[in-house]
């Protein structure tokens, strides 16, 4: 990279990655310009990767969860600097639909995100509205940092239950954001917290985060596990951090009456759901999509004050360039790979 250009990794095709150099972006007088530093790779993306993401076209620049330092901002902004290490949100919202206009612009009816339906940050320089910037406080790592946006995701998906304290709740899921996600409830005041999953290595992985009810989906039903880890109790709040039919069976299935649903996972196929059951046993079944501003600003707060444990789930760093091996190494792994960081 030299003053006139900066590197810019451009999936020009399903699994085909291209670098290029390209002038350095101008910024308007509302934005930031982030030197990007780690950019983390989610399962949204690893779909865009194989060319499955339904609302994600090519050329595109992925990269939607991130840290950086600020380089430069705009003449209008005087409560950001450069040097200040900061993370920010993707989205990119109309402000005039129904959705916005009640604040709930996470599900915005025109609603973009960079990284998919808008470039990403994976080059070295990338300009953003300054409202989306969340500053990372000195204690943070940028590597802390960028893993503030998959945090947020469970932060949003926690609140969507409501009060946690004192509740028993089921994860099904032990990936990064149903691990995040059971995380979030320990530090909310949760009861127990069961995490299920067909993957010893990454329950061993929510283990080492401290999520201590671990359960085995291939060796144990979810009545057995319900019961030797609620005992006589059940539980209220169950969250589908999978998004496949048999993990809604059981939720619907275990979940204590009046129950509480929240659906996180992505569905890559339409899952069958007994609607009477769920009118009979009178379940809630709430979706959670993205965060708000606010969501980052406590996951910034919950991972300062030590209540996300965010290591163990770092698998593997790749520096920029060697963007299409990170995804080599993700599909070789399998279930062994839970978050992989670009670094820049």
């Amino acid at each position: 990279m030299d003053n006139n250009s900066i590197r810019q990794a451009v999936m020009i095709e399903p699994g085909k990655i291209e670098m290029r150099k390209v002038a350095p972006p101008k910024i308007k007088n509302d934005e930031v310009l982030l030197r990007i530093k780690h950019i983390g790779i989610c399962g949204s993306d690893i779909h865009v990767n194989h060319g499955l993401h339904p609302f994600t076209s090519y050329p595109v620049i992925q990269g939607h969860e991130f840290s950086g330092i600020i380089e430069e901002v705009g003449s209008e902004i005087n409560n950001l600097y450069p040097g200040m290490n900061v993370t920010g949100r993707p989205q990119i919202v109309c402000g005039d639909c129904g959705p916005c206009k009640r604040n709930d612009y996470n599900i915005c009816d025109e609603l973009k995100v960079e990284g998919f339906q808008a470039p990403g940050v994976a080059q070295d320089l990338f300009s953003t509205s300054s409202e989306k910037i969340i500053p990372l406080p000195n204690s943070l790592s940028l590597e802390q940092g960028a893993l503030v946006e998959p945090v947020s995701v469970a932060v949003h998906a926690a609140k969507k239950a409501g009060d946690l304290k004192g509740k028993n709740i089921t994860i099904f899921g032990a990936g990064p954001i149903g691990n995040l996600i059971g995380q979030v409830c320990q530090s909310s005041g949760a009861k127990k917290v069961l995490i299920r999953d067909i993957s010893d290595f990454r329950l061993n992985i929510a283990k080492a985060c401290g999520l201590e009810n671990i359960s085995n989906a291939r060796n144990e039903s979810m009545a057995d596990a319900k019961s030797r880890i609620f005992g006589n109790d059940s539980y209220s709040i169950a969250y589908e951090a999978v998004g496949i039919e048999p993990t809604m069976k059981d939720g619907i299935e275990t979940i204590e009456k009046g129950g509480k649903l929240i659906i996180v996972g992505v569905f890559g196929e339409k899952p069958k759901i007994d609607m009477a059951l769920v009118g009979d046993r009178e379940l809630n079944l709430i979706g959670s999509l993205m965060y708000k501003h606010q969501d980052f600003q406590d996951a910034v707060r919950l991972i300062e004050l030590g209540e996300i444990i965010l290591s163990p789930l770092i698998t593997k760093h790749f520096p920029l360039e060697k963007y299409e091996e990170a995804y080599s190494f993700i599909e070789e792994q399998g279930d062994r790979s839970l978050k992989v960081i670009i670094d820049l």
